[in-house]
């Protein structure tokens, strides 16, 4: 039996995802700096960014169907936020129930076949839970020691990001899987120096430890590695059924946008818990 071929890695592109790893860690720090509406509307931005890259990258039978109750749900998700005086996430779990109801509807009206529908209706779930995901940064800025919690969340994946893709530069060894282009050691690597990124966050801002911050680090960055990684699978399953790419842009966004979007309310936790 022939052995699988390799997806080489490419050297430039594993630059600039690290690029904007770091840029969009950057970003979301100084956002969270400004006025809580301030906050919102870099988030809104983010999560922009996010439904187009993973509407995109998805490639969905209803491309504007997912499209458009993403972008409603982004934009009912910062105004849930910021609507009860005790921050709280309970009125995201109303917009993920409208949104859901929202995209059962858009998808059955188009009267598509049941495959193309259960396939579409799955992207916009993930585009809806990941929007929604994303303003847990905001509610988590809300609460005692929030903006410290948050600040090593962010520090820790944006480092973590770049560091794996950076290893795949140098070291893309072992590989996972032959058809994804990461190395075992860039995931590894990246987890420890998001870690210790986030302890050293700690050991810096007011009303946290170095043990706080590592332990904010290490829950923010596990999760937006596994989440950067599993977009390359998803990527590697897309070109094995033969769908021919598209938007190169956009489908490696995917992967930072995401990690960034599942780690807020991971963050989140971690904030509860540590008050």
């Amino acid at each position: 039996m022939p052995a699988e071929p390799v997806v080489p890695v490419r050297r430039l592109l594993s630059f600039a995802i690290a690029g904007f790893s770091l840029l969009l860690a950057f970003g979301l720090i100084i956002g969270s700096q400004a006025t809580q509406t301030g906050f919102t509307v870099v988030i809104f931005a983010a999560q922009v960014f996010f439904v187009l890259a993973w509407t995109v990258a998805s490639r969905p039978p209803s491309p504007w169907v997912v499209a458009t109750v993403g972008l409603l749900t982004a934009a009912a998700s910062c105004i849930a936020v910021n609507i009860p005086v005790q921050a709280s996430l309970a009125p995201l779990g109303y917009v993920v129930a409208g949104a859901f109801g929202a995209a059962i509807v858009g998808q059955l009206a188009l009267r598509g076949g049941r495959a193309g529908v259960t396939e579409s209706l799955g992207v916009t779930m993930m585009v809806v839970v990941g929007v929604t995901a994303f303003a847990a940064f905001a509610v988590l800025s809300r609460q005692p020691l929030g903006d410290q919690v948050l600040l090593a969340g962010l520090v820790a994946v944006g480092i973590g990001l770049a560091t794996a893709r950076l290893c795949d530069v140098i070291a893309p060894t072992p590989r996972i899987a032959p058809q994804v282009p990461r190395g075992s050691t860039g995931v590894i690597a990246g987890a420890m120096a998001g870690t210790a990124a986030g302890a050293a966050a700690g050991l810096l801002v007011d009303g946290m430890t170095t043990f706080d911050g590592a332990v904010a680090g290490m829950v923010a960055v596990l999760i937006a590695v596994v989440v950067d990684l599993g977009t390359g699978y998803a990527e590697a399953g897309r070109r094995l059924e033969g769908d021919a790419p598209f938007m190169w842009l956009a489908r490696h966004m995917q992967g930072p946008l995401g990690a960034f979007a599942f780690a807020a309310p991971a963050s989140y936790v971690v904030g509860v818990i540590l008050r």
